[in-house]
């Protein structure tokens, strides 16, 4: 009988961590657009309202991330959850319909938006793991995920980190930084971090949610880091019409 429990255990075990590692995860941190907390160009105050995720232009308008993956025919929206963090005003979770992919993504209110960097570079380092279970599978997120994206103002420009982001670990970590600038501004940071930057810009860009899902599209598929900023910059010309040579310098891979 004993033998027959530790056999037990150790089976239960072992299906356990083949749940968590067979799915790949993504987290992504969003920023909400915020003309009075940030400094940005203002937007429409509907869509500039850093406290409103439902309008934001960020999260709930046309091409914030909810909205696009929600009516993306790749992704299914499983649930909104529950969070303790105050400062993330709505947590969704999606899940990709043809690979065992899964997308956390969370809406900071935009007055915290230095806290939304932190928590993203934390996350890139392989810190602040989160495992949530959806339908008895724990999935990995926070510094667990496979994929870190940020989207929204580049906070950077206005302050600077003293946080130390050291790597946890050996685990490869991939991350998009969609926001303005972003390679300058988040490159000594990401390095600290040991993360691998697939996707981030040299100039000033629209951060919709587009660009994204065409990136995560390639991550998918195992592309190379060059077909993956490929795809993010047809993307970003086939919606901001700007050019494909525009976008190809705009949106870059690697250091």
């Amino acid at each position: 009988m004993r033998t027959f429990l530790i056999y037990f255990f150790l089976c239960s075990a072992l299906l356990k961590a083949q749940q968590i590692e067979s799915s790949k995860t993504i987290h992504v941190f969003v920023a909400l657009c915020d003309n009075v907390n940030q400094g940005i160009v203002p937007v429409p105050k509907s869509l500039g309202n850093g406290q409103d995720p439902k309008r934001n232009l960020y999260w709930g308008a046309l091409y914030g991330v909810k909205t696009y993956f929600k009516q993306s025919k790749d992704w299914t929206y499983l649930k909104t959850l529950e969070t303790r963090n105050s400062q993330i005003l709505e947590r969704v979770l999606f899940k990709h319909k043809t690979s065992n992919t899964y997308l956390l993504a969370d809406a900071y209110d935009g007055e915290f938006i230095k806290q939304t960097t932190i928590d993203f570079l934390r996350a890139s380092s392989g810190a602040g793991e989160e495992l949530l279970n959806y339908q008895g599978k724990e999935i990995r997120f926070g510094g667990g995920a496979d994929l870190i994206a940020y989207t929204g103002h580049d906070g950077l420009m206005e302050f600077s980190l003293q946080e130390e982001f050291k790597p946890q670990n050996a685990k490869r970590r991939d991350v998009i930084i969609l926001a303005c600038v972003s390679k300058d501004y988040f490159k000594p940071y990401i390095k600290k971090t040991g993360a691998h930057p697939l996707v981030w810009s040299t100039g000033l860009m629209s951060p919709e949610a587009y660009t994204l899902k065409w990136a995560i599209d390639g991550w998918i598929l195992n592309e190379t880091g060059a077909e993956i900023r490929e795809r993010a910059a047809q993307s970003y010309h086939k919606y901001q019409k700007c050019g494909i040579r525009g976008a190809r310098n705009l949106l870059v891979t690697g250091f």
